[in-house]
């Protein structure tokens, strides 16, 4: 038997495992280079508790013909855009490494009304460590499929590698231009996660994320390696069931 087919919802949201109306949702960001497939099996393995809807970035995928925003910024405002015509109350935001940040961001810069209940940054520096803790887009294809998790995540096809290194390039450039603004810091609570396999975030450097909210503050090293939601894994579907049942 098989499960209820994808929705897309606007260019910014794609659901890869539908669920009814009420069902709260986990609105999940995918690392650099990333597309929707990342929360696939995540998003099985939440239901029925969670919805995913996973943002879809331009440049790849079903939009690999949509220019990604110039700047970081212009970024966070047109998925906040996008996105905010779709949430629900009580939603819990998730994202992974360049995503981890997207999603605080992005939280951010919604109405109060429409903020999640709980963002999950995993395997990210937090906000002020950017942009110095960026790799160079200069480096070579494997290096930069390697430092983003992806070197064993991807087919071996040398086309599809080809354009998630040409995705990689470019949502590293545009996070090159972000600023951290300290001020108003936000109140929503913030669950940050290191990957167990993770040699390039050292768990410490989680604590980091306490001073980006006045909310509560948790941290949790998790199995995996800098990508903890894969298109072969569940990622850390206990975890965020469990957060949203707590927040």
């Amino acid at each position: 038997m098989t499960g209820p087919r994808p929705a897309i919802a606007g260019d910014w949201c794609y659901r890869p495992h539908p669920l009814p109306d009420a069902t709260p949702q986990a609105v999940c960001f995918p690392h650099a280079g990333g597309d929707v497939t990342a929360f696939a099996g995540l998003a099985a393995a939440l239901a029925p508790d969670l919805e995913v809807w996973a943002i879809r970035l331009p440049g790849r995928g079903g939009r690999f013909g949509d220019p990604m925003p110039a700047g970081f910024p212009d970024l966070v405002s047109a998925v906040a855009d996008g996105l905010s015509a779709y949430l629900r109350p009580g939603s819990l935001f998730y994202g992974q490494s360049f995503g981890a940040l997207l999603a605080y961001e992005v939280a951010r810069a919604l109405p109060s009304a429409l903020r999640p209940r709980i963002v999950v940054p995993a395997c990210a520096a937090p906000p002020p460590g950017w942009p110095g803790s960026i790799p160079p887009t200069s480096e070579g294809a494997s290096d930069l499929l390697e430092r983003c998790g992806l070197a064993t995540a991807l087919p071996a096809d040398e086309t599809i590698r080809e354009l998630a290194v040409a995705a990689i390039r470019t949502d590293l450039t545009v996070c090159r231009g972000y600023h951290y603004r300290p001020d108003p810091v936000p109140d929503f609570p913030i669950h940050a996660v290191a990957g167990s396999s993770d040699a390039g975030l050292p768990p410490a450097t989680l604590a980091g994320w306490a001073d980006a909210t006045t909310g509560a503050f948790t941290a949790s090293v998790e199995p995996g390696g800098h990508l903890l939601a894969t298109p072969l894994t569940s990622g850390p579907a206990g975890l965020l069931r469990t957060l949203h049942a707590r927040s």
